[in-house]
């Protein structure tokens, strides 16, 4: 049976990964800071604390994954059809009413680069929003006494 006080403490630790809202990297400060100061009073603290510490830090982790598989394809798209044999030269540059145009960009491949940036954008808001979800989830677990666990995330901090 946990006390009112770890309660309280352990569900204002999961919900203080929402100031991320309001400051950058607040996410992972504030549940650092109140984990710290509180784990060696409660081990249902110290447990939660970890959880919401490791999911901040697994999400991030997702995040710049993502990110870095995206620009590579990203980056082939624009230049998959380009011949790069124009680079011997330099006429490549022409200057068309007092602006520089480059003769070898294809506009038919904004739609790929269109598509790849919507999905890489839709996975990271699902992303969001779920972490949003489970957040308040966690913190009514814990404000009734119930550890709680994220789901996919990596074990950072046992």
């Amino acid at each position: 049976m946990e006390t009112t006080a770890n309660k309280t403490t352990a569900t204002l630790l999961q919900l203080s990964a929402l100031t991320q809202y309001f400051f950058p990297f607040g996410n992972f400060i504030f549940p650092v800071l109140i984990w710290s100061a509180k784990k060696n009073e409660s081990e249902f603290v110290d447990y939660n604390g970890k959880q919401a510490i490791n999911f901040q830090l697994s999400l991030f982790i997702y995040a710049i994954v993502i990110v870095i598989i995206s620009i590579p394809v990203f980056i082939y798209c624009l230049f998959s059809s380009v011949d790069f044999a124009f680079l011997d030269n330099s006429d490549w540059v022409i200057e068309s009413n007092s602006r520089w145009v480059v003769e070898n960009f294809d506009t038919e491949k904004i739609p790929s680069l269109i598509a790849i940036a919507a999905i890489v954008g839709f996975i990271l808001v699902v992303m969001k929003i779920a972490e949003f979800f489970l957040i308040i989830y966690s913190a009514v677990k814990n404000s009734n006494g119930i550890k709680s666990n994220y789901p996919f995330t990596i074990k950072f901090i046992k």
